[in-house]
């Protein structure tokens, strides 16, 4: 509506209606900022609260697990030597372990062909079959791994036998490359699978064909030889290991049940009559790092809370900075509700309380872990630990019963963000209907202000011609003359 306005009446209409207009815009504008900025520093605080809440729920799950206080640690002298894991299942003690050999598998090049790139080795038509294991030899006597490849014009040379072993072996663990040393080029295989008795050998069978090298140049029985001959690059073999001075034969590297519940990870012998140590106690440390997480998220939480919820001075003439949900019921609720649970006393055993290892509340309410206190309730009581924690009475799942009615779907956090987010979706309405109506407002009054700028001067038109018309009367003219 602004535009050229005030030409009757010589008044500024456009300042009027915009002091006028602002005058009506800014209180309600006023009142819907302050309201938007508090519910959406609300809203970032609840989802602030939520998350420490859930990262909380995270630890207490970690904790409460029986598994994790039946857990061992099982430590090498040597792990460059030899690895160690241990389940749940192994008994705390110190093993002495040779390892006198390591598990391998078999690869052997085949008999050397004459092949170039001008004149490329080519082979009769035939079966080309691989095998793992010979009958009768230990540890699995009378079985053997093998699989077959159809040789023809299609892939008769060195490089369509080894494409066919690579695509029919896989599933073995059978792979063949070309190698071409001083006597010509060989087929070399290889097997990923270890153990005594896993060697391999080849059969190749086929007819004679003029001008072609009989596919029996590649047979291999497992007798290495010389030359141009076949031979054995790598014996297949079993590992083998003392523990205690009890021997121990590994098809694999990976020893499992030589020890209960513990793996051996055998990665190199070790020197003659220097045995290394294995050590397999209860993993004290895992559980002390579980309880380190589960005072560090319950500080977290803690932390968000006071932030929250607290009031700061910053001066004498200035307001204090509040937090986003200072007076909030659902924050102290919540707060009471978690610091209850932590003094409450159960069971009758040594441990009864987070005070009973150490875990004391500071002035702030956040907690506080005495380690020297800790380690002697571990090293005295490690057996009643878990019950302080886990299972339905325990710690753990107490706060977390306590938790679910805020966080879980439909929740009491969920439920406020809910009512927070239609405040903002009424602030947008209030914030459009606001907008209608100060541009209502704004037509209505231009419409007035120049309604009366067109009467008044209309009116300052008629004036004028009224005082020009006087001017010409008679009497008017022989008064001027006087």
């Amino acid at each position: 509506m602004a535009g050229v306005t005030g030409i009757g009446s010589g008044i500024d209409i456009d300042s009027i209606v915009a002091s006028m207009v602002a005058a009506e815009r800014a209180p309600k504008e006023t009142q819907l900022a302050t309201l938007e900025k508090k519910t959406t520093t609300q809203i970032t605080a609840v989802g602030a609260l939520k998350g420490a809440i859930s990262d909380f729920q995270t630890a207490l799950g970690a904790l409460n697990k029986p598994e994790l206080f039946q857990a061992r640690s099982a430590t090498s002298s040597k792990s460059d030597l030899v690895g160690v894991t241990a389940t749940t299942t192994a008994g705390a003690g110190s093993y002495q372990l040779e390892v006198k050999s390591l598990a391998s598998s078999s690869k052997v090049a085949l008999a050397a062909i004459p092949n170039t790139a001008e004149a490329p080795a080519r082979f009769t038509s035939g079966t080309f079959e691989v095998s793992l294991g010979v009958p009768g030899i230990p540890p699995a006597p009378n079985t053997k791994e093998s699989f077959s490849v159809t040789i023809d014009e299609n892939n008769n040379t060195l490089a369509g036998v080894r494409d066919a072993i690579n695509t029919a072996g896989k599933d073995m663990g059978v792979s063949a490359t070309i190698v071409t040393d001083e006597y010509g080029s060989r087929l070399v295989l290889s097997s990923g699978k270890t153990g005594a008795g896993r060697d391999i050998t080849v059969t190749a069978t086929g007819a004679d064909e003029p001008g072609l090298i009989g596919l029996s140049a590649l047979n291999f029985d497992g007798t290495s030889g010389t030359g141009k001959d076949a031979r054995v690059l790598t014996s297949a073999q079993s590992a083998e290991l003392y523990v205690d001075g009890l021997k121990v034969i590994s098809e694999t590297n990976k020893v499992d049940g030589a020890i209960e519940g513990v793996t051996l990870d055998l990665k190199a012998k070790t020197v003659a009559n220097e045995p290394l140590t294995i050590a397999v106690a209860e993993d004290k440390a895992g559980v002390k790092k579980h309880i380190q997480s589960f005072v560090d998220s319950y500080n977290k939480l803690i932390g968000v809370i006071n932030a929250q919820t607290k009031v700061t001075a910053v001066g004498d003439d200035k307001a204090p900075l509040t937090g986003a949900l200072v007076g909030d019921a659902t924050a102290r609720t919540l707060l009471n509700t978690i610091r209850n649970e932590l003094v409450n006393v159960q069971g009758d055993g040594a441990l009864r309380a987070l005070t009973d290892i150490g875990i004391t509340t500071q002035k702030d309410g956040a907690l506080a872990i005495d380690s020297a206190k800790l380690d002697k309730a571990m090293a005295s009581n490690f057996g009643e630990l878990s019950g302080l924690f886990t299972g339905d009475k325990g710690l753990a799942s107490r706060l977390d019963a306590k938790l679910k009615p805020y966080t879980e779907t439909g929740g009491i956090l969920e439920q406020r963000n809910k009512a927070m987010t239609e405040t903002i979706t009424k602030i947008d309405d209030q914030k459009e209907a606001l907008t209608r109506r100060i541009t209502s407002l704004q037509e209505r009054l231009y419409k007035q202000f120049n309604a009366m700028d067109l009467l008044v001067g209309q009116l300052s038109n008629t004036s004028s011609s009224l005082l020009a018309s006087l001017e010409n009367l008679p009497w008017a003219a022989n008064n001027s003359k006087k």
